[in-house]
């Protein structure tokens, strides 16, 4: 695959380690979990984890990165700057292209939402 391809991601020489996604989840999450899976420079893979948090008001991301967002479980609604809304339920996912200004409007409060994120550079 050419390097000029937006999905060929250089991966720096690691040891694999096998993981569950749905495994060490907190009990409780009073503040949302991030947790980096994998960085490699240009791509970065995050498990996300909320319980009905949200962004704070009048806060936008407005990130420098390509954002794909699928959503493992619970449910979540993302605001535009625009004021459009994308609810999202468990196997949906979204591509959100870098400087889009987004927030997290909310997610379940009865249930852990579980993302994964992937950040990537044009």
């Amino acid at each position: 695959m050419p390097d000029a391809s937006p999905f060929y991601f250089k991966f720096p020489k690691m040891n694999f380690l096998k993981q569950n996604i749905f495994q060490a989840l907190p009990n409780t999450t009073k503040e949302e979990i991030i947790e980096e899976i994998i960085n490699s420079g240009n791509c970065r893979i995050e498990r996300i984890v909320s319980e009905g948090q949200s962004s704070p008001k009048n806060f936008w991301y407005e990130q420098e990165e390509n954002e794909f967002v699928l959503l493992l479980k619970g449910a979540a609604v993302i605001e535009f700057s625009d004021n459009t809304e994308t609810p999202l339920s468990e196997g949906d996912y979204i591509f959100i292209p870098k400087l889009m200004k987004h927030r997290v409007k909310e997610t379940s409060a009865s249930a852990k939402t579980i993302w994964l994120a992937v950040f990537f550079s044009d």
